[in-house]
């Protein structure tokens, strides 16, 4: 598959603008009203469209509110139910096919304030920014964009995020060691650039998987938040209400979200996963 550079390209500057109007909701309260349209165009220095695909993906996560003739003001907090469970009892289905990997972005940049606080380290403080088309079988299944504080992965290269198993580099080449990872999970829509990559329908469903990685120090090695085909997966949990009888451990498979392969040395996937379900107020 070859990848469109305008898509590419207006995926990317949507990212960037996206980042920055959470940046914006996160220092304020619920009701709050962050800047116009017009005001944050110029700020940003990006054309109306552009913002306005930003926007309207922050409306539909319920982050932000529009109110016609009033502006946009973000949106009351949300409830949310944590399900947490050991590592058979919430599954998905697996993911069969060979997954790769095609490089959109990859540059060392400061964290900023909003990385900074996820990844525990100072908004100056360096990380390698990569936006990467995850493909299974040669087709595009997400839109993933990590953020991996420098220091962790200093001689990090494009050959390691296109090929084989991420968390297995880490470990194998940099000394870094997985250990456990928060992920929430919500509903939206794909923007016609985002589209063009997936090879989908503009506003087709996705769902969208953002993740806190830490190693076996509790370091936060990893963000990442990354956008999925809505119309290949499906959320599975079971919900234990009683005891049972103990059964043999089912295959792990592909965790959507998740890279496939090896966390622990020489085993499967060996962390438990804490699903987050959050509910509109």
């Amino acid at each position: 598959m070859e990848i469109d550079p305008a898509a590419s390209g207006a995926v990317l500057k949507r990212e960037r603008v996206r980042d920055a109007i959470l940046e914006l909701i996160e220092v304020r309260r619920p009701g709050d009203a962050i800047p116009s349209e017009r005001t944050l165009c110029a700020e940003l220095g990006v054309s109306r469209p552009t913002l306005r695909a930003a926007v309207d993906e922050l409306v539909a996560a319920g982050l932000l509110v529009r109110e016609h003739g009033r502006g946009m003001f973000v949106a009351a907090e949300k409830i949310t139910q944590e399900l947490i469970s050991d590592r058979n009892a919430f599954g998905v289905p697996p993911a069969g096919g060979v997954w790769t990997s095609r490089l959109l972005e990859f540059r060392t940049l400061p964290a900023g304030a909003r990385v900074g606080r996820r990844l525990r380290m100072s908004p100056a403080a360096e990380i390698r920014y990569v936006a990467r088309l995850r493909l299974v079988d040669g087709s595009p299944m997400a839109i993933e964009h990590l953020h991996v504080p420098a220091a962790l992965v200093p001689d990090l290269t494009s050959e390691e995020l296109e090929r084989g198993d991420l968390y297995e580099h880490f470990r194998d080449r940099h000394g870094v060691q997985v250990s456990e990872a928060v992920q929430s999970i919500e509903p939206t829509v794909v923007t016609r650039a985002e589209a063009d990559l997936l090879d989908v329908p503009e506003l087709s469903p996705a769902l969208l998987f953002e993740r806190l990685t830490t190693d076996t120090g509790d370091r936060p090695v990893e963000y990442v938040h990354s956008l999925y085909r809505g119309d290949r997966y499906r959320i599975v949990s079971r919900l234990a209400l009683g005891p049972r009888a103990a059964r043999p451990a089912a295959s792990e498979g592909h965790h959507p979200g998740i890279p496939p392969g090896n966390f622990a040395s020489g085993g499967p996937v060996g962390f438990s996963t804490r699903g987050v379900v959050q509910n509109g107020p």
